[in-house]
């Protein structure tokens, strides 16, 4: 997804590394973040720190492929993941 890939490129190079390796994480096992219920039945967050802040990243596994769809800090991710959805 766009957002994802332009957030990731604004980033220095150790914090794209950290989310490089957190989607590592993610392939090699897809349930790895929790599923979310509600509005956002059917993503996954994962969570993880960057630095010393805790980071989620918002993903879906349709069809064999992963699309990721945010990474952030957890004040106001998902009201954040709402709007972006909203928008597409």
């Amino acid at each position: 997804m766009p957002q994802f890939k332009n957030h990731v490129k604004k980033l220095p190079r150790h914090f794209q590394q950290v989310i490089l390796d957190a989607v590592e994480d993610i392939l090699a096992n897809p349930d790895v973040g929790e599923l979310k219920k509600g509005d956002l039945a059917g993503f996954r967050v994962h969570k993880f720190t960057m630095g010393r802040q805790m980071t989620l990243m918002a993903y879906k596994v349709e069809n064999d492929s992963l699309v990721l769809y945010q990474a952030g800090p957890h004040e106001n991710f998902y009201k954040n993941l709402k709007k972006y959805l909203k928008g597409i």
